[in-house]
């Protein structure tokens, strides 16, 4: 988000023109949005967004050339990166999942109502996720063990207390601050303190994230 002006820019990436067109007509209305660029596949957004700066990327993930989620996970891989909102048919679409594992912080169906997406963008461009913590939670146990069937090490997890990785352990079972709380018998305010400590620590930038980062290292398993 540009601290000058307080206004999200976007980028709309899809391979139909008419969904490209309604989100543009839709984000133009916004005062607080403005859209920056468009693509129609994932190789000319990444061209598109190596050259223009943008807070939010609403990305298509089925398209030709490179699809949403290979865009997805290049964007990752550069500084400062947009984040990614991707596009889907269905909510339990594998290929969801395969966003989020590479660092989309969302989805949206393509059937969302424009103030949702509206709502989405600003929700996101705050650094927060947009999915609910219990539908990754649903996604990770229906393809987790297929698309990641080995947890890996990760030296980042010595960096956490026990603490810490109890709350991500929880928020990584689908479990929503309060309800953390309750079950720590500890205050709301204290989880947001150590889930703040927890993505810096991994540096890690939302809860999805943090919920995938959970799965890889096997700190969390897939539910049978």
């Amino acid at each position: 988000m540009s601290e000058s002006s307080g206004t999200v820019r976007v980028v709309v990436v899809d391979d139909q023109p008419l969904i490209r067109a309604g989100f543009a007509m839709v984000l133009a209305a916004q005062p607080d949005i403005e859209v920056v660029g468009e693509a129609e596949n994932g190789a000319e957004a990444l061209a598109l967004l190596a050259r223009t700066r943008a807070d939010v990327v609403i990305m298509d993930i089925r398209m030709p050339v490179l699809d949403g989620v290979e865009a997805t996970r290049e964007l990752g891989r550069r500084p400062d990166s947009p984040r990614v909102l991707v596009l889907t048919t269905f909510d339990t679409d594998e290929d969801a999942f395969a966003a989020l594992q590479a660092g989309a912080s969302g989805f949206l169906l393509k059937n969302t109502p424009p103030e949702e997406v509206v709502a989405a963008i600003r929700v996101v461009a705050a650094g927060e996720s947009v999915v609910a913590p219990r539908v990754t939670r649903q996604l990770l146990d229906r393809f987790a063990g297929r698309l990641a069937p080995t947890a890996h090490q990760d030296e980042r997890l010595d960096l956490l207390t026990g603490r810490e990785r109890e709350v991500l352990g929880l928020i990584a079972e689908g479990l929503s601050n309060s309800e953390i709380a309750d079950r720590l018998f500890i205050a709301e305010g204290t989880v947001k303190t150590h889930f703040g400590k927890i993505l810096a620590k991994l540096d890690l930038r939302d809860r999805v994230q943090a919920v995938i980062f959970a799965y890889d290292t096997g700190l969390v398993r897939p539910r049978s």
